[in-house]
């Protein structure tokens, strides 16, 4: 998994809330576990005027003029600012695969899902909960200046944007991890060794348990 430290980009306004993960990647792409590919699909109800079309070549599907992320500077956005409850409904993984591989690297909301929220950090997607008030503070910047890159320091725990700044806070475990690259295997596998302790110390006080599985 790709580490974060820090992050600089374009944002993406999507002031609506109770996103869900259906919204952000429709269920007909739910066919592979390879986490490619996702992104061409991303809210892909509304970016298409052939919604939910899996038989069309993408090159030849029909791009929703209107919608943000067909529109500059937004197509080449990679820090998407929401409102309340985003990610919320279906536990898919997809829905995160599809804004990573679209190349969203950070999701600014006043809240989140709380499965999607996990899935985010094990994908090396940065969820930031910020007060409402700053959220609304940061899409009106986004309609003066859309221009503008947001700056994302994880070290720092801090999001600047010009001369301003807002802080925010992450489980510490989970910031760790994030700034490591590791997600729960990974995280997992750094104590190997210690896991191999203990079943080889298992084997030794209770051996009738792996005779009696076999093993």
């Amino acid at each position: 998994m790709q580490a974060f430290t820090q992050h600089a980009g374009v944002v993406i306004p999507l002031p609506r809330r109770n996103v869900d993960t259906d919204a952000i990647l429709p269920k007909q792409y739910l066919k592979k576990i390879d986490k490619e590919g996702f992104g061409a699909h991303l809210f892909d109800d509304e970016r298409y005027l052939d919604p939910g079309d899996v038989d069309t070549p993408l090159d030849q599907r029909r791009p929703n003029p209107d919608f943000i992320l067909n529109q500059e500077p937004y197509r080449r956005g990679s820090v998407l600012l929401a409102q309340a409850n985003f990610g919320c409904g279906s536990s898919r993984e997809h829905a995160v695969w599809a804004l990573q591989d679209f190349g969203i690297r950070v999701v600014i909301a006043p809240s989140f899902g709380e499965i999607f929220h996990n899935n985010c950090f094990n994908n090396g997607v940065l969820p930031i909960v910020l007060p409402e008030s700053e959220i609304e503070q940061l899409f009106e910047l986004c309609g003066r200046q859309p221009e503008q890159q947001i700056s994302v320091d994880l070290q720092e725990n801090q999001v600047s944007w010009g001369d301003e700044s807002w802080s925010f806070q992450v489980d510490p475990a989970r910031r760790e991890a994030l700034l490591a690259g590791l997600d729960d295997i990974g995280i997992t596998l750094e104590r190997a060794e210690k896991i191999q302790q203990y079943e080889a110390r298992r084997r030794r006080e209770e051996p009738w348990l792996f005779h009696m599985a076999g093993r």
